[in-house]
Protein backbone atom coordinates (compact mmCIF):
# COMPACT_ATOMS: atom_id res chain seq x y z
CA UNK A 1 0.00 0.00 0.00
CA UNK A 2 2.81 2.22 0.77
CA UNK A 3 4.20 2.15 -2.74
CA UNK A 4 0.91 2.91 -4.09
CA UNK A 5 0.27 5.79 -2.47
CA UNK A 6 3.70 7.64 -3.53
CA UNK A 7 3.89 9.45 -6.74
CA UNK A 8 5.12 7.55 -9.80
CA UNK A 9 7.63 8.97 -12.23
CA UNK A 10 8.50 7.08 -15.72
CA UNK A 11 11.53 8.65 -17.23
CA UNK A 12 12.96 7.05 -20.77
CA UNK A 13 16.83 6.78 -20.86
CA UNK A 14 17.06 6.53 -17.41
CA UNK A 15 20.59 4.54 -18.26
CA UNK A 16 22.80 7.69 -18.35
CA UNK A 17 23.16 11.12 -19.06
CA UNK A 18 20.04 13.46 -18.24
CA UNK A 19 17.76 10.69 -17.39
CA UNK A 20 20.09 8.91 -14.72
CA UNK A 21 20.70 12.64 -13.15
CA UNK A 22 16.75 12.95 -13.11
CA UNK A 23 15.65 9.85 -12.08
CA UNK A 24 18.62 10.07 -9.28
CA UNK A 25 16.89 13.50 -7.50
CA UNK A 26 13.14 12.48 -7.92
CA UNK A 27 13.96 9.08 -5.96
CA UNK A 28 15.48 11.51 -3.38
CA UNK A 29 12.19 13.58 -3.00
CA UNK A 30 9.90 9.97 -2.06
CA UNK A 31 9.00 9.59 -5.85
CA UNK A 32 8.94 6.13 -7.31
CA UNK A 33 11.06 5.85 -10.07
CA UNK A 34 10.23 3.76 -13.47
CA UNK A 35 13.40 3.58 -15.19
CA UNK A 36 13.15 2.73 -19.16
CA UNK A 37 16.75 2.56 -21.02
CA UNK A 38 18.09 -0.43 -23.64
CA UNK A 39 21.55 -0.80 -21.13
CA UNK A 40 20.60 -2.71 -18.45
CA UNK A 41 24.26 -2.02 -17.03
CA UNK A 42 22.93 1.42 -16.69
CA UNK A 43 19.56 0.48 -15.43
CA UNK A 44 21.37 -1.65 -12.56
CA UNK A 45 23.80 0.83 -11.17
CA UNK A 46 21.18 3.69 -11.33
CA UNK A 47 18.73 0.84 -9.30
CA UNK A 48 21.69 0.61 -6.19
CA UNK A 49 21.97 4.46 -6.58
CA UNK A 50 18.46 4.87 -5.86
CA UNK A 51 18.03 2.28 -3.04
CA UNK A 52 21.21 3.48 -1.56
CA UNK A 53 19.87 6.83 -1.00
CA UNK A 54 16.53 5.01 0.63
CA UNK A 55 14.21 5.61 -2.59
CA UNK A 56 12.34 2.81 -4.55
CA UNK A 57 12.55 2.27 -8.31
CA UNK A 58 11.65 -0.10 -11.10
CA UNK A 59 13.76 -0.67 -13.99
CA UNK A 60 12.53 -1.85 -17.18
CA UNK A 61 14.97 -2.68 -19.70
CA UNK A 62 13.10 -1.88 -23.17
CA UNK A 63 14.16 -1.13 -26.69
CA UNK A 64 11.75 2.33 -27.99
CA UNK A 65 11.69 0.80 -31.64
CA UNK A 66 9.87 -1.95 -30.18
CA UNK A 67 6.25 -1.29 -30.22
CA UNK A 68 4.97 -4.44 -28.76
CA UNK A 69 7.21 -3.86 -25.21
CA UNK A 70 5.90 -0.53 -25.45
CA UNK A 71 2.29 -2.01 -25.09
CA UNK A 72 3.65 -4.20 -22.66
CA UNK A 73 4.68 -1.69 -20.58
CA UNK A 74 1.06 0.09 -20.55
CA UNK A 75 0.08 -3.21 -19.42
CA UNK A 76 3.12 -3.79 -16.27
CA UNK A 77 2.02 -0.44 -15.74
CA UNK A 78 -2.44 -0.75 -15.66
CA UNK A 79 -1.57 -4.27 -13.55
CA UNK A 80 0.88 -2.71 -10.83
CA UNK A 81 0.34 1.06 -10.41
CA UNK A 82 -2.97 1.95 -12.27
CA UNK A 83 -1.55 5.83 -12.71
CA UNK A 84 1.52 7.84 -13.81
CA UNK A 85 2.35 11.10 -12.00
CA UNK A 86 5.25 12.45 -13.95
CA UNK A 87 6.49 11.27 -17.60
CA UNK A 88 9.82 12.75 -18.38
CA UNK A 89 10.77 11.32 -22.32
CA UNK A 90 14.81 11.83 -22.26
CA UNK A 91 15.34 9.24 -24.70
CA UNK A 92 16.82 9.91 -28.15
CA UNK A 93 19.50 8.55 -30.52
CA UNK A 94 21.90 10.44 -32.72
CA UNK A 95 22.56 9.34 -36.33
CA UNK A 96 25.57 9.32 -38.45
CA UNK A 97 26.14 12.70 -39.58
CA UNK A 98 25.89 12.60 -43.92
CA UNK A 99 24.67 15.37 -46.69
CA UNK A 100 21.52 14.76 -47.83
CA UNK A 101 22.11 13.47 -50.35
CA UNK A 102 23.87 10.54 -49.26
CA UNK A 103 21.74 9.93 -46.05
CA UNK A 104 21.56 6.03 -45.22
CA UNK A 105 17.21 5.54 -45.97
CA UNK A 106 18.45 2.71 -42.69
CA UNK A 107 19.73 5.46 -40.55
CA UNK A 108 16.91 7.99 -41.08
CA UNK A 109 14.55 5.32 -40.64
CA UNK A 110 15.83 4.37 -37.40
CA UNK A 111 15.47 7.69 -36.19
CA UNK A 112 12.42 8.38 -37.33
CA UNK A 113 10.98 5.52 -35.41
CA UNK A 114 12.77 6.11 -32.16
CA UNK A 115 12.83 9.86 -31.68
CA UNK A 116 9.68 10.38 -33.10
CA UNK A 117 6.86 7.33 -33.59
CA UNK A 118 8.42 6.14 -29.65
CA UNK A 119 7.50 9.60 -28.62
CA UNK A 120 3.73 9.61 -30.49
CA UNK A 121 3.53 5.94 -29.09
CA UNK A 122 4.49 6.76 -25.46
CA UNK A 123 1.62 9.73 -25.00
CA UNK A 124 -0.68 7.64 -26.24
CA UNK A 125 0.06 4.68 -24.08
CA UNK A 126 0.66 7.02 -20.96
CA UNK A 127 -1.91 9.71 -21.36
CA UNK A 128 -4.89 7.81 -19.72
CA UNK A 129 -2.57 7.10 -16.60
CA UNK A 130 -1.32 10.53 -16.27
CA UNK A 131 -5.24 11.98 -16.31
CA UNK A 132 -6.20 9.93 -13.31
CA UNK A 133 -2.93 11.39 -11.15
CA UNK A 134 -3.67 14.64 -9.00
CA UNK A 135 -0.36 15.51 -10.89
CA UNK A 136 -0.36 15.52 -14.47
CA UNK A 137 3.07 16.57 -15.77
CA UNK A 138 4.65 15.18 -18.69
CA UNK A 139 8.34 16.85 -19.34
CA UNK A 140 9.82 16.63 -22.87
CA UNK A 141 13.22 17.11 -23.81
CA UNK A 142 14.23 19.29 -26.81
CA UNK A 143 16.81 19.47 -29.06
CA UNK A 144 16.81 22.08 -31.91
CA UNK A 145 20.27 21.44 -33.56
CA UNK A 146 20.27 21.26 -37.07
CA UNK A 147 22.27 22.13 -40.15
CA UNK A 148 24.71 20.19 -42.14
CA UNK A 149 25.06 16.61 -42.01
CA UNK A 150 22.12 16.59 -38.78
CA UNK A 151 18.69 16.32 -41.37
CA UNK A 152 18.45 12.77 -40.12
CA UNK A 153 18.31 13.31 -36.35
CA UNK A 154 17.19 17.07 -37.07
CA UNK A 155 14.16 16.30 -38.90
CA UNK A 156 12.98 13.30 -36.54
CA UNK A 157 13.67 16.22 -33.41
CA UNK A 158 11.37 18.36 -35.51
CA UNK A 159 8.72 16.04 -36.29
CA UNK A 160 8.70 14.72 -32.38
CA UNK A 161 8.56 18.63 -31.41
CA UNK A 162 5.33 19.37 -33.28
CA UNK A 163 3.86 15.82 -31.86
CA UNK A 164 4.13 17.72 -28.37
CA UNK A 165 3.08 20.68 -29.39
CA UNK A 166 -0.19 19.77 -30.62
CA UNK A 167 -0.63 17.46 -27.71
CA UNK A 168 0.34 20.11 -25.17
CA UNK A 169 -2.32 22.75 -27.05
CA UNK A 170 -4.89 19.53 -26.87
CA UNK A 171 -4.17 18.37 -22.77
CA UNK A 172 -4.87 22.44 -21.78
CA UNK A 173 -8.49 21.58 -21.34
CA UNK A 174 -8.18 18.29 -19.61
CA UNK A 175 -5.40 20.20 -17.03
CA UNK A 176 -2.04 17.76 -18.23
CA UNK A 177 0.92 20.14 -18.12
CA UNK A 178 2.73 19.67 -20.98
CA UNK A 179 6.38 21.22 -20.62
CA UNK A 180 9.29 20.97 -23.31
CA UNK A 181 12.89 20.90 -21.68
CA UNK A 182 15.69 22.51 -23.78
CA UNK A 183 19.11 21.60 -21.70
CA UNK A 184 21.88 23.56 -21.96
CA UNK A 185 24.39 21.90 -24.02
CA UNK A 186 25.98 18.50 -21.66
CA UNK A 187 28.54 15.89 -22.36
CA UNK A 188 26.53 13.33 -23.56
CA UNK A 189 27.24 10.12 -25.92
CA UNK A 190 24.50 11.57 -27.76
CA UNK A 191 26.51 15.39 -28.53
CA UNK A 192 29.95 13.25 -28.57
CA UNK A 193 28.46 11.76 -31.54
CA UNK A 194 28.19 15.34 -32.96
CA UNK A 195 31.18 17.23 -31.52
CA UNK A 196 33.80 14.19 -30.53
CA UNK A 197 37.09 16.70 -30.12
CA UNK A 198 34.82 19.55 -28.24
CA UNK A 199 36.12 20.60 -24.38
CA UNK A 200 33.99 18.67 -22.31
CA UNK A 201 34.92 20.88 -19.27
CA UNK A 202 32.93 23.82 -21.04
CA UNK A 203 29.63 22.11 -20.85
CA UNK A 204 26.97 21.66 -18.23
CA UNK A 205 26.16 18.86 -16.25
CA UNK A 206 23.54 16.80 -16.39
CA UNK A 207 23.39 17.13 -12.72
CA UNK A 208 22.86 21.06 -13.26
CA UNK A 209 20.17 20.17 -15.92
CA UNK A 210 18.37 18.03 -13.95
CA UNK A 211 18.17 20.03 -11.28
CA UNK A 212 17.08 23.06 -13.79
CA UNK A 213 14.81 20.85 -15.25
CA UNK A 214 13.10 20.39 -11.92
CA UNK A 215 13.04 23.64 -10.84
CA UNK A 216 11.31 24.71 -13.87
CA UNK A 217 8.83 21.51 -13.96
CA UNK A 218 8.09 22.11 -10.58
CA UNK A 219 8.69 18.51 -9.92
Amino acid sequence: MAELEKKVALITGASRGLGYAVSKLLATKGIHIIGVARTVGGLESLSDEITNSNGTSTMVPLDLKNMSQLESLGNSIFDRWKKVDIFIHCACIPTAMSPVTTVSLKDFQKSITINTLATLKLIQILDPFIKISKVKKMVFVDDKKSGKFLSSYAASKAASRELVESYKEESKRIGTQVIVFTPKPMPTRLRAKFYPGERRSRLSSCLLEAERMIKIAKL
